[in-house]
């Protein structure tokens, strides 16, 4: 699957996440990176991926949660975020989730619907409240491979 397919349509993030989280992320971003993916901090993970211009290895918090073999993670800032297209494009990464690592791969976009059952069992009634707040409407599935 080429890049373009992957991300037809383009789901750029809601008004409601650039208005309220944008302006907030360049001071909690720091603050949850040191957190995420640490045994007792489930409200996010530490997802390692590669550039997929520069080659380079790089870290993002994610709100990522593991369920029925599989990662989900809601797509707060939307499909074009350098994170998501560089897994899309390498078809792999890493996630660090409650102190367990994780090789992922396989990711396919996912709707809200689409997502539905899982978003269920990964999240909670709370979270995906929350979801629907922010206008998040896309998620990211990846399957969890053997180490």
């Amino acid at each position: 699957m080429n890049m373009e397919t992957a991300l037809s349509p383009v789901v750029p993030p809601s008004t409601q996440v650039r208005v309220i989280l944008r302006p907030l992320t360049r001071v909690l971003n720091p603050l949850i990176l040191r957190l995420a993916g640490r045994r007792h901090f489930g409200m996010a993970g530490e997802l390692s991926h590669v550039g997929r211009r520069s080659g380079r290895r790089y870290v993002t918090a994610v709100g990522a949660r593991h369920a029925d073999g599989v990662i989900v993670i809601p797509l707060t800032f939307g499909n074009r975020s350098d994170w998501s297209q560089n897994v899309l494009a390498a078809g792999r990464c890493s996630v660090k989730l409650r102190g367990h690592d994780y090789d992922a791969t396989s990711p396919i976009l996912l709707t809200r619907s689409e997502a539905g059952s899982l978003l269920k069992v990964a999240f909670s009634p709370l979270e995906r409240a929350s979801f629907h707040a922010l206008g998040i409407t896309q998620f990211m599935r990846l399957e969890i491979s053997e180490r």
